[in-house]
C-alpha cells in the first residue's frame, strides 16, 4: 500500500498504525499476566543475580510507554520518571499499568501515519524516530518480561506462555 503525503514525499506502509499498536498491546496484555501470576511478595522482593526486582522494570515500563505515546503524540517534552508510587501493592501496580494501556490507545490515534519516521528526542535525551522509539518500547519490554520469566521458574511457577497475547 502506498500513500501519498505530498507531492515529493511518499510513504510506503509495511504495517499498518493499529496494527502496529495491535502487536504492541498483545506484548502488553502477556506482560500484565506475567504481573499478575507473580506472588505479591516476590514481585517487590525477589531477585537473582543483581538483576532489579520485577516490579522495578515494571516501573521503568510504565514510566516509558504512556509518557513516551503522549510525549509522541503532543510534541510535549516529559521527564523520564520510573519511580511511581505503589505501596508496594501489584493491585495497584495492575492498575497503574491498565491506565498506562488507555493512555496509549488515546495518544496512539492523535499520532498521524506520515509522523512515524520523524526525528525525536524522546525524554529530552533519546533520539531516533518515532517508530524506532516505539519499537524501543516494545523490544525494553520483552527483554524485562524475559527476565520476570526467569524470576517466575526460579520461583517454582509456570509462566504464561509467550504466544498468549
Amino acid at each position: 500500500m502506498e500513500t501519498t503525503m505530498n507531492e515529493n514525499k511518499k510513504l510506503q506502509e509495511v504495517i499498518s498504525s493499529s496494527d502496529f499498536l495491535n502487536h504492541w498491546q498483545g506484548h502488553r496484555n502477556l506482560t500484565r499476566k506475567v504481573i499478575d501470576v507473580f506472588p505479591e511478595d516476590a514481585f517487590f522482593n525477589h531477585t537473582i543475580g543483581g538483576m532489579r526486582t520485577f516490579s522495578a522494570m515494571i516501573m521503568e515500563l510504565l514510566g516509558i510507554a504512556g509518557p513516551g505515546i503522549k510525549e509522541i503524540a503532543t510534541g510535549k517534552t516529559v521527564t523520564l520518571n520510573e519511580h511511581m508510587e505503589h505501596n508496594n501493592s501489584k493491585e495497584n501496580v495492575l492498575k497503574m499499568w491498565d491506565n498506562a494501556t488507555d493512555e496509549i490507545n488515546e495518544y496512539w490515534n492523535q499520532i498521524n501515519l506520515e509522523d512515524f519516521q520523524n526525528k525525536i528526542t524522546l525524554f529530552g535525551q533519546y533520539e531516533g524516530t518515532v517508530t524506532s522509539s516505539i519499537l524501543y518500547f516494545i523490544d525494553n519490554e520483552i527483554h524485562h518480561r524475559g527476565q520476570g520469566y526467569v524470576y517466575l521458574r526460579s520461583l517454582g511457577i509456570e509462566p504464561p506462555m509467550f504466544w498468549e497475547r
